[in-house]
């Protein structure tokens, strides 16, 4: 590894929001979720993400979930918070909104919905940096957004002091390894993956972090491959990502065509953290579906391969 020094690095989860069954936040829940990654040796919580269910919350719910867990955290780890809409004055006052509930760093997209080019996307992002007094990070998630994030666009920026880091969900590994080799001359610009199932050759090509939404379930085991992958054991690294590509399988547990990606993925993380004990109810927004009996056997499965069953923490 290089000697850079990013201000996010190590393990940041996107994390879940369990909700009640009437849909609100549950509180409790939340708060040994948190604790739960915070025992594991996370370095951060990414909350409202994909994996945080930010499009479904209403901005009350939003706000009380990023409450909770900046409570909770009690500035022992940044709290990176995202600010997910579709046009800059939308991100922006979604950014104001987090900073006054405590946030340590805003997450923002590029636009949406709209059609928008790549020079209002760097227009958007330079705006919205100037606009808020928190260090800014860009999530690179074209499969949400419809447009890919240009690894020449993003560095620029951060050489301009816009942007702290970058979340890059792309599934683009050339592109992230282009961005890595740029960042090597930009020794604060955090380049974080979202490739769970590579993290080991992501941090090979020079990733300072993951920011992994199965991490919710094994905040231990990306922690470990992590550290195995900083100690240069990449043996070990494989070793680890090995059992938690296995793991991932739980995504597989819906049944096709009864519920969308999202469900699948969201579902399966939030069932599997039920059956560890961590949170009450696998609760999902509408119109998303909770998994059923039998999907929950499947991922009860996939947690006894994976030498977590009967495991709960954060308590």
């Amino acid at each position: 590894m290089n000697d850079r020094a990013p201000r996010y690095s190590g393990v940041i989860p996107p994390v879940v929001t369990p909700l009640t069954e009437d849909g609100g936040i549950d509180r409790a829940s939340l708060e040994r979720l948190v604790g739960h990654l915070l025992d594991a040796g996370v370095t951060g919580l990414f909350v409202l993400g994909s994996s945080g269910e930010t499009a479904y919350l209403t901005p009350d719910r939003q706000d009380e979930a990023v409450r909770i867990v900046t409570a909770t955290a009690g500035g022992q780890v940044p709290v990176v918070v995202g600010a997910i809409e579709t046009t800059t004055d939308r991100a922006v006052e979604r950014g104001r909104a987090v900073t006054q509930l405590g946030a340590d760093a805003v997450v923002a997209t590029a636009p949406f919905y709209t059609r928008t080019d790549a020079a209002e996307t760097e227009r958007h992002f330079r705006q919205v940096a100037a606009a808020l007094d928190l260090p800014l990070l860009a999530y690179d998630v074209p499969v949400c957004v419809h447009s890919k994030l240009d690894p020449d666009m993003l560095l620029a920026l951060a050489a301009d002091g816009v942007l702290a880091g970058v979340k890059d969900s792309s599934g683009d590994d050339g592109s992230f390894r282009r961005l890595a080799l740029g960042a090597r001359e930009l020794p604060g610009f955090s380049v974080l993956t979202g490739h769970e199932l590579v993290v080991d050759a992501m941090m090979l090509c020079g990733a300072d972090g993951v920011v992994p939404g199965l991490g919710n379930v094994d905040p231990h085991g990306y922690v470990r491959l992590h550290e195995a992958s900083l100690r240069g054991d990449w043996a070990a690294a494989k070793a680890e990502q090995d059992r938690l590509v296995a793991l991932f399988d739980i995504v597989r547990a819906a049944r096709p065509g009864t519920a969308s990606a999202t469900a699948a993925g969201l579902g399966a993380f939030k069932t599997a953290l039920t059956l560890l004990g961590v949170i009450a109810t696998n609760a999902v927004s509408a119109p998303m579906r909770r998994l059923d009996e039998s999907e929950t056997e499947a991922i009860a499965g996939c947690l006894e391969r994976a030498g977590l069953a009967g495991v709960a923490s954060g308590s």
